[in-house]
């Protein structure tokens, strides 16, 4: 049950919008026990955001939610591929983006709990 949020001020056609949908259901993989198959994500393009107090750079923050949780060495992982992936397909540097890992037992599903 993976959930990626995006949100960038970046335009994202789509085009590129379906490279990132690929990517990430690639990149899902390196969280042991994840896969596209339940992955689920949103992704928001044009949005106005500030880092540190400027607009004019490509930024983005990035949520990585999951039903269970990894180890410290998976999220270091999965950090450097996404922040590859972003960069290659929207042109965001690594250092204009946050990425925040949560972890979680407590997910529903078809009107029930897992």
């Amino acid at each position: 049950m993976p959930f990626i949020s995006t949100k960038t001020n970046v335009s994202i056609s789509k085009e590129k919008e379906t490279k990132l949908k690929e990517s990430l259901g690639q990149a899902i993989t390196i969280i042991p026990g994840k896969s596209e198959s339940w992955l689920m994500l949103a992704i928001e393009g044009d949005v106005p955001m500030y880092f540190r107090g400027d607009d004019s750079r490509p930024t983005a923050f990035i949520e990585v939610k999951i039903f269970g949780s990894a180890s410290p060495d998976v999220y270091e992982n999965m950090t450097k591929e996404l922040t590859g992936i972003y960069k290659d397909i929207l042109g965001i540097a690594p250092d204009h983006m946050y990425i925040r890992y949560f972890g979680s037992q407590d997910w529903g599903w078809n009107g029930g709990n897992f």
